[in-house]
């Protein structure tokens, strides 16, 4: 094999490669020996079948498998062997080939730039501690509290009120006949909601226990019989029990029937989970200023190919017109989200960061525990889909990446109040909304690819591969989240 460098311009090169006839005679042999152990052909012994018989029932096909292969082999040696990184797939051009004839192509590549990675020991960081004031737990559980309504029987002389439970059997009609799902026992419904049918709990205000009430209601268009769907029905109920909410007592019974110990482990729960909701908002604000030094980093060429595929991917949803309006500004976030993949990758590589299937298995657990219930679907979604299983791991590599730097930078530690967290991550958010509103929008419904909702960065996620092409990250929205009243 021959390897000629060819019109290098700046990252894009050619290598044009040579094979002689006699090599691709040999591989073509090789490839008819394997074919003839398995090949049947009437009036020959299993395995016996001669060569030149076998080249003219499949010569083309096994000439055009060879050649895909040997294409495949000698791309990849010629890369490794001249060390080059493509940014992408290479595109290969044939130039000769055939039965008999020396193989020749050229390998068109753009690789990926050399980067000096300038030290990190000089970002200076604030990392913020919230402390949380006992009030404001206190606060929460009394929140929880409010949501765990617990009502109780009342004075069957007493009236149903909004927000009472109200408990009731019904018989429904429409034009006098029955329909399926006209009968219904012991059916609970909180006045107020108007989660049954619309207009219907209105109709049961004032009622008492053991009163019998009619309710007139237009069948919704969800209604599963279609063809009622819209027609008049008659509700004939028979008020069980009406139910009025009572405030639950805020003690250790109430703590355990929400999975705490106690009244205390509750307020240590719950005082956690007040800080970890903003620590998590604090610590994307800090991974966003750790991005942004790393966009600092100097590159003085980067591979167009990926620019152009990450400018396809922020315009896609967009109109014409639109992506017309937002050029420039797109292409200044793909050539950012680029480079800071690259820089991002790079510092990876040099520290030896890899991810393992162990830690990929252990963050979909963790998923998995998020959708109780759900654990199989989740499990099968990463294992049919392996762009997502990508991308799950470019999650994990970018973060471990972040965690590296964080070790090398001056980060200097800041204990602030509750209120001072919200004071900063309104502020990000505001900047954040500023950023967003650049773009000029021609349609009420754009995919905002460009959303706080995206990470703007991209890096490589799987080692060891010819192409190294920089996979998206998903960054979490920074807003200030509420306990789960559940």
């Amino acid at each position: 094999m021959k390897v000629t460098v060819e019109n290098k311009k700046g990252l894009q090169k050619d290598l044009k490669i040579f094979i002689d006839k006699e090599t691709i005679s040999g591989h073509l042999n090789q490839k008819y020996d394997e074919i003839k152990k398995d090949v049947v052909l009437k009036g020959f012994r299993p395995g016996k079948v001669p060569t030149e018989v076998l080249k003219r029932q499949f010569g083309k096909a096994v000439y055009g498998e060879v050649i895909d292969q040997v294409l495949k082999d000698t791309t990849t040696k010629v890369l490794e062997e001249k060390k080059i990184k493509p940014a992408g797939q290479p595109k290969i051009d044939l130039k000769t080939f055939g039965e008999g004839k020396d193989l020749e192509y050229v390998i068109t590549v753009t690789e990926l730039p050399s980067i000096e990675l300038s030290p990190f020991n000089k970002i200076k960081l604030d990392e913020y501690v919230v402390k949380i004031n006992p009030k404001e737990t206190d606060k929460r559980i009394q929140q929880i509290g409010k949501s765990q309504k617990n009502f109780v029987d009342v004075d069957p002389a007493k009236v149903a009120n909004e927000g009472d439970l109200v408990i009731f059997d019904y018989k429904a009609t429409v034009d006098g006949n029955d329909f399926k799902g006209s009968e219904g026992k012991n059916t609970q419904l909180e006045l107020g909601k108007d989660l049954f049918i619309k207009g219907f709990d209105k109709q049961l205000l004032k009622v008492k226990k053991n009163e019998d009430v009619d309710v007139e209601v237009n069948l919704p268009e969800n209604f599963p019989e279609k063809s009622l769907v819209g027609k008049k029905a008659i509700f004939k109920c028979k008020i069980i029990s009406v139910k009025k909410a009572k405030p639950l007592e805020i003690n250790d019974e109430f703590a355990k029937n929400l999975g705490a110990k106690d009244l205390k482990d509750l307020k240590d729960l719950v005082s956690k989970q007040i800080k970890d909701e903003y620590k998590n908002s604090l610590d994307i604000i800090v991974k966003k200023k750790i991005l942004e030094e790393v966009e600092k980093q100097k590159l003085d060429e980067l591979p167009q190919n990926l620019i152009d595929q990450e400018l396809k991917s922020l315009s896609q949803g967009m109109k014409e017109e639109e992506v017309k309006k937002n050029k420039k500004l797109l292409e200044n976030q793909a050539i950012k989200r680029i480079k800071t993949g690259l820089i991002l990758n790079a510092y990876g590589e040099k520290n030896n960061i890899n991810v393992t299937e162990q830690e990929i298995n252990v963050e979909i657990q963790k998923q998995m525990k998020m959708m109780p219930g759900q654990e199989k679907i989740v499990n099968e979604y990463y294992k049919e889909n392996p762009s997502a299983l990508d991308s799950l791991r470019g999650t994990i590599y970018e973060e471990k990446i972040i965690e590296q730097i964080k070790k090398e930078a001056k980060i200097s530690k800041k204990e602030i109040t509750k209120e001072e967290a919200e004071k900063i991550i309104k502020e990000e958010n505001e900047k954040n909304l500023k950023e967003q509103n650049k773009f000029v929008r021609v349609s009420d419904n754009p995919k905002d690819d460009n959303s706080k909702e995206k990470n703007t960065k991209k890096i490589a996620t799987q080692k060891n591969k010819t192409t190294k092409k920089p996979k998206s990250v998903e960054k979490k929205s920074i807003s200030v989240k509420k306990v789960s009243k559940k």
